[in-house]
C-alpha cells in the first residue's frame, strides 16, 4: 500500500523545486526585457528564448498547480479515490502520476 505521507514528501520536495525553478525563470524574463537587439538574426534568437521561457513557466505554474491541488486532496483525506467516479485510484497509477485525481477509465473519458 501506498503511504500517504511518503507522497506528500516527495510532492514538497517536488513543489520546492518548482518555485526554485520559476523564480530563475522569472528572473531571466526581467533580463530578457530589455531593448531589442539592433541585429535582426539576435533579435529572433531572443524572441525564440522568450518564448522558450514562456513555456516553461507556463508547465511550472501547471505542475505546481497540480501538487497543490494533491496535497489538498491528502489533506481531505480524498487522495487516491477518484473525483470522477468515485472508486479508488489504482496503486501502480499514483505510483507513476502521483497528483493523479481520476482513475485510468475517467482519465479516459476526459480526454475522450
Amino acid at each position: 500500500m501506498i503511504s500517504h505521507e511518503n507522497i506528500r514528501q516527495q510532492l514538497l520536495q517536488r513543489r520546492e523545486i518548482l518555485i526554485k525553478r520559476m523564480q530563475s525563470i522569472a528572473e531571466e524574463q526581467q533580463h530578457a526585457a530589455g531593448p531589442l537587439s539592433q541585429d535582426f538574426a539576435e533579435q529572433a534568437t531572443e524572441r525564440e528564448h522568450e518564448e522558450v521561457l514562456d513555456a516553461l513557466g507556463e508547465a511550472g505554474r501547471l505542475e505546481l498547480s497540480q501538487i497543490n491541488r494533491t496535497l489538498e486532496r491528502i489533506s481531505d483525506g480524498e487522495y487516491g479515490v477518484c473525483a470522477g467516479c468515485g472508486e479508488d485510484i489504482a496503486e501502480a497509477r499514483l505510483e507513476i502520476l502521483p497528483h493523479s485525481e481520476y482513475c485510468v477509465s475517467c482519465a479516459e473519458q476526459r480526454d475522450g
